[in-house]
């Protein structure tokens, strides 16, 4: 398996993109059939093979189709299908980022849907797309740059407002103080910080802030070896009344328990933007 996520190298990409991935199963690797994606509040722009078929499944809801996708913020935990070999190149933007950029045949804000990446998506050179893969492949830091390039002159036009804008503001706060004081504290009414949160994003701050703690914990949970984690201390750190609620909380949100997910966790929960530690490209 060959994976690597590394940031935008242009500022002003950085502005609307988190970081780039790239996971790669050949038919030699190992690897789980069917790994777990949990809930992501960003969007990501999935670049694949124009046959490559893609499935994200959470039941009875099944998002299937063939091609450069769109995977839009999603509230529950997907199966992905990677039964068989396939190559992605992700762009992971920032939680909100959509909302400033014109996408064409785009309805804001879409939650839990994938959606075909158009002919139409002028940013794309598609007879590029088998030079990138190559790129993805042998040279990272080469392929971070193609995309940056590709990216910027679209970027370029995004039309931010005042709620995106304070949206962007409250971003960092949010997993730091109560959010009945985030409206105060970006010098707005809480009334309106909910509605533009909810504008730009397509979530409430609750659902959004419960997503990121999910995602922090897992990244706390991925940083270290299942017997050295103390399932107790992990509770009290993320604020769960005590273990059992720990549990039942993960096992809701991942379908397996938290033991279960140390010992057999599946690389692509991480891979897909999920852990900002920098990962090397490796097999």
């Amino acid at each position: 398996m060959l994976y690597w996520l590394l940031p935008p190298q242009s500022s002003q990409v950085a502005e609307y993109v988190e970081c780039y991935w790239m996971i790669e199963k050949t038919a030699a690797s190992q690897g789980e059939a069917f790994p777990k994606l949990n809930p992501d509040a960003a969007a990501h722009c999935i670049l694949t093979p124009d046959d490559q078929i893609y499935r994200y499944t959470h039941n009875p809801q099944t998002l299937y189709g063939t091609g450069s996708h769109w995977l839009f913020p999603h509230h529950s935990t997907y199966a992905l299908d990677h039964s068989q070999p396939f190559i992605y190149i992700g762009i992971k933007f920032h939680i909100g980022a959509l909302y400033a950029l014109e996408i064409p045949h785009y309805t804001h804000p879409s939650l839990d849907q994938a959606q075909q990446l158009n002919d139409d998506a002028s940013w794309l050179d598609r007879n590029a797309l088998s030079s990138l893969f190559t790129l993805a492949r042998k040279h990272p830091q080469q392929c971070a740059e193609q995309l940056d390039a590709m990216l910027l002159p679209w970027l370029s036009l995004a039309k931010p407002d005042r709620h995106s804008q304070w949206v962007r503001k409250v971003l960092p706060l949010l997993d730091t103080m109560p959010i009945t004081a985030l409206g105060d504290a970006v010098f707005c009414s809480q009334r309106t910080l909910e509605r533009s949160f909810s504008r730009v994003t397509g979530l409430t701050l609750k659902q959004c802030q419960s997503i990121n703690k999910l995602d922090a914990m897992l990244e706390y949970l991925y940083q270290r070896e299942a017997s050295e984690i103390d399932w107790a201390a992990v509770a009290m750190k993320f604020g769960f009344s005590d273990q059992p609620h720990l549990t039942r909380y993960l096992k809701s949100q991942l379908g397996i328990t938290p033991k279960t997910y140390a010992n057999k966790r599946g690389l692509t929960i991480d891979v897909y933007g999920g852990v900002h530690e920098m990962q090397k490209a490796a097999k």
